[in-house]
């Protein structure tokens, strides 16, 4: 079944569960680039440290949602849709765009299957 979501409905509930967005989030001091940025080791350490949380999170809502009989196909574009304009609120649209223009052919390649991610 799809579940089509509409803009302002998400906008509605992310700005009910999170408050406004936060303040001092900007393209001219948080750029998004797809070349290899200059970060140390520590960094890297906890970049993957925050994105492994965030997938716990992530799984855990999921989980959570399907319990309660939320469709799958429903919160798979809740969940692009948010992530898409969390990207077009902290880079701006023309950066948000540059970085979906390979996601095309990334899922062809098989990057996102579950059944080539599991060999």
């Amino acid at each position: 079944m799809a579940c089509p979501i509409s803009h302002a409905n998400v906008i509605a509930i992310r700005e009910g569960a999170r408050g406004a967005p936060p303040s001092g989030r900007t393209k001219e001091n948080i750029a998004m680039s797809t070349t290899a940025r200059d970060i140390s080791a520590p960094d890297v350490a906890r970049d993957q440290e925050h994105k492994r949380a965030a997938l716990g999170y992530l799984n855990e809502a999921w989980a959570e949602a399907l319990h309660d009989g939320i469709d799958g196909d429903c919160l798979a574009q809740a969940c692009l849709f948010t992530a898409l304009a969390e990207f077009v609120g902290t880079y701006g649209e023309e950066a948000a765009a540059h970085f979906t223009e390979g996601l095309a052919a990334r899922i062809r390649n098989g990057e996102f299957s579950l059944d080539l991610a599991k060999q």
